[in-house]
Formats: C-alpha cells, structure tokens, sequence
C-alpha cells in the first residue's frame, strides 16, 4: 500500500506562485514514476505533468508548459509541484499519483495511487 499526501494549497492572485507538495509513504519511492493531475468543478480530470523514477524525464500538458516545473526528491520521498505565472482557469483540485515499479513517464491515468487533493484557487 502507498499513501500520497498533497500540501501547499491555497488562494493566490494571478501572476502568483505556488509549490505543492506530495509525501509518499512506501520504501520503494525510488522504483514510481509519479504525475500531478487536476480537476475543476464540472470538469473531467486533466493531466498536469509527470517524472521518471530517477527525475530524468520529464512531461507536462501544453496548458502549463513553460510556468510549472515538476521535480523530485528520492531520499524525501516527495515530489513537487511549482507553479508560476498562475491563472484563475489554473484554479482546480490538484491530485498526485503514483505507479509502482514503473520506469518510464505515465502520461495517462493509469496510476496505481492517488492523493488525496489539495485545492489551488487563483484569484483575477
């Protein structure tokens, strides 16, 4: 079993920056390949960004490219989240995930493991 917990939201205006964080239970950390998703009211949830295992590759969705840079801590098992240059349409729940002994990139939603969410509002 994997835990995933989610920290660092909140309300922040436009232009602003926010990092979040996700703290992995598990002494396996080094073998996921982790993602940050999210998901607005009345929406389906939508692909943020995603790391290898050893956070040499690395992907995000068009929408963030260039403001949010997803990084990664082994030895803390924990992965980040920073995000800059927010927009209110960033304004969404943010979900971490996690596949175990996976050592690719996993772009879809086929995680193993979810957070819980932590709730990121932009104010215009």
């Amino acid at each position: 079993q994997v835990q995933l917990v989610e920290s660092g939201g909140g309300l922040v205006q436009a232009g602003g920056s926010l990092r979040l964080s996700c703290a992995a239970s598990g002494r396996t950390f080094s073998s996921y390949a982790m993602g940050w998703f999210r998901q607005a009211p009345g929406k389906e949830r939508e692909f943020v960004a995603a790391i290898s295992w050893n956070g040499r590759t690395t992907y995000y969705a068009d929408s963030v490219k260039g403001r949010f840079t997803i990084s990664r801590d082994n030895a803390k098992n924990t992965v980040y989240l920073q995000m800059n240059s927010l927009k209110p349409e960033d304004t969404a729940v943010y979900y971490c995930a996690a596949k175990q002994w996976t050592y690719t990139v996993v772009l879809s939603h086929d995680y193993d493991y979810w957070g819980q969410g932590t709730q990121v509002t932009v104010s215009s």
